[in-house]
């Protein structure tokens, strides 16, 4: 479809051109005017501008510019009309894309504004190579995002709709990140009454938002401010814990890091102890804490432990490694 209104749109760009030659060959054949004036004449006539012509003209010069008035007229409204027509269908074959884009994923991430925050949240998704789908109601974003090969909806996250389109049913987890508290309680409402199971962190602006998040339905609340403050105390106190938090958490290229693994029904490692299983001796990995049945977390377990299905583990070692053991769980 593309291709057929492209060449339509290269045909009425080229037959533009194509009518300026002939009409300024036309009254330099006709009248014997020089190159210029014969090019302002057809120039003003294909246009219908109104001036007046530069010379007096003879029948057959008159009868050339009613011609080109005519094919003028004619071809401009063919190629203005073909170049919307390539406009929309681009548009539409974009979107057609995009959504098949967007129906094929599975387990991923739903982030709701694409904000300074958000930003920093779909680069280390992306680092990480986790899909997700981004939703924004800002069309002026949508060149930024294509550039960007991101996955994105314009539309309003709050909308039933919307969060369908985006595979929330599918959908691992959810991040709302859009420039009001309001809006973003509104989003964590309208997500688990889609999916119960969702997981969703919503950020707070303001202190009094955060228990109208939980009563929303958010499973984590972010708050930057305290974040920040509480990441400047551990700056001011620990800071070695803190520089080495960044190595394995937040610094990329480093090859150390902290996981979290659920442990499935069908692991390999159910009924095993921390000590036979091959979590230390063959992947070099240390166990920090497990979350049980009862979601407490035991830290630092014993080498006795034995892993049960629904645990939770959160594991610190060589990310290839970490991924062996992910595949285990």
């Amino acid at each position: 479809m593309i291709r057929k209104a492209e060449r339509k749109l290269i045909l009425g760009i080229v037959l533009i051109p194509a009518v300026i030659l002939a009409g300024t060959i036309g009254y330099m054949l006709i009248e014997g005017w020089d190159f210029f004036d014969s090019l302002y004449m057809t120039v003003i006539t294909i246009s219908t501008t109104g001036y007046r012509e530069v010379h007096d003209m003879s029948m057959g010069g008159k009868t050339l510019s009613i011609l080109l008035i005519i094919s003028g007229v004619t071809t401009i409204a063919y190629t203005g009309g073909r170049a919307v027509q390539f406009l929309l269908e681009t548009q539409m074959l974009r979107r057609r894309r995009m959504k098949r884009k967007i129906e094929e994923l599975t387990n991923h991430y739903i982030i709701c504004g694409y904000g300074r925050m958000g930003q920093y949240i779909c680069e280390g998704l992306k680092y990480w190579k986790e899909p997700f789908v981004i939703i924004e109601n800002d069309t002026a974003l949508s060149e930024q995002l294509e550039q960007l090969d991101y996955t994105f909806i314009i539309g309003d996250a709050s909308s039933d709709e919307v969060l369908y389109e985006a595979g929330i049913t599918k959908a691992k987890g959810l991040v709302a990140v859009v420039s009001t508290d309001a809006e973003n309680v509104f989003i964590t409402l309208s997500a688990k009454e889609l999916s119960k199971k969702i997981l969703v962190v919503a950020r707070a602006i303001d202190e009094k938002t955060e228990s109208k998040l939980k009563k929303a339905g958010a499973d984590r609340v972010v708050k930057p401010y305290e974040l920040g403050g509480n990441r400047m105390i551990q700056l001011l106190l620990r800071p070695g814990v803190s520089d080495f938090i960044d190595v394995i958490v937040r610094k990329r290229g480093i090859d150390i890091k902290i996981e979290e693994l659920n442990v499935t029904e069908k692991s390999s490692l159910i009924g095993q102890t921390l000590a036979t299983a091959p979590i230390r001796k063959e992947l070099n990995i240390m166990i920090i804490a497990v979350s049980g049945k009862n979601r407490d977390y035991t830290y630092n377990p014993k080498s006795s432990y034995i892993i049960e299905k629904g645990d939770k583990l959160i594991a610190l070692g060589e990310f290839n490694n970490l991924q062996k053991l992910e595949e285990l769980c």
